[in-house]
């Protein structure tokens, strides 16, 4: 398994590409989200030149998980999007909180069949503390995510200390809530084959 954690400008035109795929093929085709994207692909307004990637490719160098990282200190998801899930309360806007956004585990070679229904994974540990350890680098101490209700479990088990921001709500038919993401106490991680430039 090979992690790369890139700005999106330092992404290789052919990587970006086929995140854009990959993304549209989990959050468009397979979970069925409507969004005004090209056809194929999956990008949005919060993908600028120094959004962070997190990017885990098996063997063949096909995608296989992925997170969004995006400062709350600029435009982000949550707080333009969705503030109604913070139950009343502004939406961070601080140094030390960073959105987590479009995580993905799924093998779109292989037979899983989607984000709500995943088994908790070591690959969705890895890929949340790598995130981890970019925001902590930075300063950071907590990170927030929109997420379907069945996200819960999945998140749970992964080790974090993980808290509501408030009661789900309906988006788009489905249960969505805010989640806080704790990095204080998170579990030990071993070192992985981490490439940062993106090629």
């Amino acid at each position: 398994m090979e992690f790369i954690l890139a700005r999106a400008g330092n992404l290789s035109p052919l990587l970006n590409e086929a995140l854009g795929r990959y993304r549209y093929r989990v959050f468009v085709e397979t979970l069925g989200w409507r969004m005004d994207t090209p056809p194929g692909i999956e990008r949005d307004r919060f993908d600028q030149p120094e959004t962070v990637h997190v990017i885990a490719r098996d063997e063949r160098h096909d995608i296989v998980g992925y997170a969004r990282l995006l400062p709350t200190v600029g435009p982000y998801l949550l707080g333009e999007m969705f503030p109604e899930l913070m139950n009343g309360l502004p939406p961070p806007c601080s140094e030390e909180v960073w959105e987590l956004s479009r995580f993905a585990v799924m093998d779109l070679q292989g037979a899983r069949t989607g984000i709500a229904t995943l088994r908790p994974s070591a690959l969705a540990l890895d890929i949340l503390q790598l995130a981890a350890d970019h925001v902590e680098g930075r300063g950071g101490k907590r990170l927030i995510t929109v997420s379907p209700l069945a996200m819960e479990r999945l998140l749970r088990r992964t080790g974090f200390h993980v808290h509501r921001a408030g009661p789900p709500v309906m988006v788009e038919g489905h249960p969505t809530f805010a989640c806080w993401i704790e990095l204080a106490g998170r579990p030990a991680r071993e070192p992985r084959n981490t490439a940062g430039n993106g090629g």
